[in-house]
């Protein structure tokens, strides 16, 4: 799903530039072993299948989303793998409801305006009902964050449930550098952080503030992702009957008598802020178009060797993409050769590699491919909520989203190596590959940790990485990898164009999956679990996840 990242501008540790030979000291045997057996032969020939137009763009519930399932399936029996699904099959069931809003909604207010759809707000149902209505006090509740790491409350004192909680969105790190993690966007300030938090405190509705700086997106961004047809995983009905956002004019005018949304918001940025009652009232009703349907993971085991064996990392990657869609230059076939047809056949030579090179590490390897990634992380949601293998016996989940079809690079790069102690075991694999590891500062501010499907895994506690490329091409000139991947976000991502294309080449995806086994076989093998770092927002629900 998501885009290429930006330009890598900060390395995080320099590393050897060595041949791997010269640091074969500090390998791991199992991990040179699988290195050597990792073939971009397979990978693109695993990529020439699902990438094709037979496939119609392998979207969640149709013809081709399926055959691709079918196939990943029968790769992974072909291989030898135990099945790691549901009912002894290769098989996790994701349950998906679509739901298309048609909301009315009003604030009553001495300084307040009837409401316009999409100009002024959006809205949907967080039931999977025809029909919510809710008629309830407006709340002003900051960032609508409860953070004791950061000792930070915006719910202390607030009385809100059965109420409409309305909050800004990101942190206060936005305003103040000294506070969270400063602009760097932490999961507390991402939209569904505030949703989730909204419901654990009883809120019938929530309402988030939109500004182009805090989102980091426009509201047509907004407005065009919040009224066509809203797919999710069936959820068990909460409190929370509706969550939608109001446009920056809006939430000004509603603020009015507080000062406006700039002196509410430097307000709530400072410590000690306390929310407050807002002396409006919102009535609203949804009216929800409702389709259900299903779709499905695909696990394969290769089981360990030792007493761990019951625990397992998983290497995963989603094979969905958007389908049939609107045509561009005559093509409406967007096969998402890239994003991810790319990942998931890394993640299939990647099984075959272990396969074929013998190694069996103590803990188990589980390979996924993630189902409806692009609909908003629903197949990686669905297992997390309901897996095959309990959350406290995975160890680690390893990412690819959007693999390196342009070349041998110098460096490489994945989302969260500052989250967990995964980054020293990362970074240790990329050394022995030769690589030296950068992040990526843009990619951290906008919070793209969180938007692929090592991400609900993340949240539910278990320590996750998810690869990226590198942009230092050898033999290209600086600058080189930054401008084609600024090509491939203009031009065909998430469009017709993203198709297998005849000069992509796998010698940088097979860098990036050798760093991989590497790490996998790494965490396989280590005596503990990886853990979270002091300061990551995940580290609680590590801690809980292994109770």
């Amino acid at each position: 799903m998501r885009r290429f990242a930006g330009s890598l501008i900060a390395t995080v540790l320099l590393v050897t530039s060595a041949h791997p030979n010269r640091v074969a000291g500090q390998q791991s045997a199992a991990g040179s072993k699988v290195s050597r057996a990792m073939s971009g032969q397979v990978m693109r020939a695993h990529l020439e299948f699902l990438s094709d137009d037979a496939l119609e763009g392998r979207a969640p519930g149709t013809r081709g989303g399926l055959i691709a399932a079918k196939y990943i399936a029968a790769q992974f029996e072909r291989l030898g793998l135990e099945p790691a699904g549901d009912d002894s099959s290769y098989f996790h069931k994701v349950p998906i409801v679509t739901l298309t809003p048609q909301p009315e909604a009003s604030i009553s207010a001495s300084s307040s305006a009837p409401l316009e759809f999409k100009k002024d707000y959006v809205l949907w149902s967080m039931h999977d009902d025809s029909v919510v209505s809710v008629t309830s006090d407006l709340v002003f509740a900051g960032y609508g964050i409860v953070a004791p790491e950061y000792k930070w409350n915006d719910y202390d004192g607030l009385d809100v449930k059965g109420k409409v909680v309305v909050v800004l969105v990101n942190t206060p790190g936005l305003r103040d550098s000294t506070l969270f993690k400063g602009k760097i966007l932490t999961y507390y300030g991402r939209w569904t952080y505030k949703i989730e938090e909204a419901e654990r405190q009883g809120a019938a509705g929530i309402l988030i503030i939109h500004t182009p700086e805090a989102a980091t997106y426009g509201w047509a961004t907004v407005a065009g992702s919040w009224t066509g047809p809203q797919t999710r995983v069936e959820r068990k009905p909460g409190p929370l009957l509706i969550a939608g956002w109001l446009s920056q004019s809006t939430a000004d005018h509603l603020l009015a008598s507080a000062g406006g949304l700039d002196r509410v918001t430097e307000a709530a940025s400072r410590p000690g802020f306390k929310g407050m009652p807002l002396q409006a009232k919102l009535t609203a009703t949804v009216k929800s178009t409702i389709r259900r349907s299903e779709t499905y993971n695909v696990l394969g085991r290769l089981p360990g060797s030792g007493k761990k064996a019951t625990q397992a990392v998983i290497i995963g990657a989603h094979y969905d993409h958007l389908g049939i869609s609107l045509p561009v230059n005559g093509d409406s076939i967007y096969n998402g050769a890239l994003d991810n047809a790319s990942g998931t056949s890394g993640m299939l030579a990647a099984a075959e590699a272990f396969v074929r090179s013998g190694v069996r590490t103590p803990r188990s390897l589980v390979f996924m491919a993630f189902a409806a990634e692009e609909s908003g992380l629903l197949g990686s949601t669905a297992y997390a909520a309901r897996p095959t293998i309990p959350l406290k016996a995975i160890a680690a989940v390893l990412n690819m989203d959007v693999m390196n079809l342009y070349g041998r690079t110098r460096d490489i790069a994945a989302l969260g190596i500052d989250q967990s102690s995964l980054g020293r075991l990362f970074t240790t694999a990329a050394r022995q590959e030769g690589l030296r590891v950068t992040t990526n500062q843009d990619a951290l501010i906008k919070g793209s940790f969180f938007r692929s499907d090592h991400f609900p895994f993340a949240r539910a506690g278990v320590p996750a990485l998810s690869l990226e490329s590198g942009l230092d091409f050898v033999g290209k000139p600086a600058g080189w990898g930054k401008e084609k991947q600024d090509e491939y976000n203009s031009e065909r991502y998430h469009q017709p164009g993203d198709q297998l294309l005849s000069w992509y080449t796998y010698d940088g995806a097979v860098q990036q999956l050798r760093v991989i086994a590497r790490t996998a076989v790494a965490v396989a093998e280590s005596p503990s679990q990886p853990v979270w770092s002091a300061g990551s927002e995940f580290r609680a629900a590590g801690e809980e996840r292994l109770k």
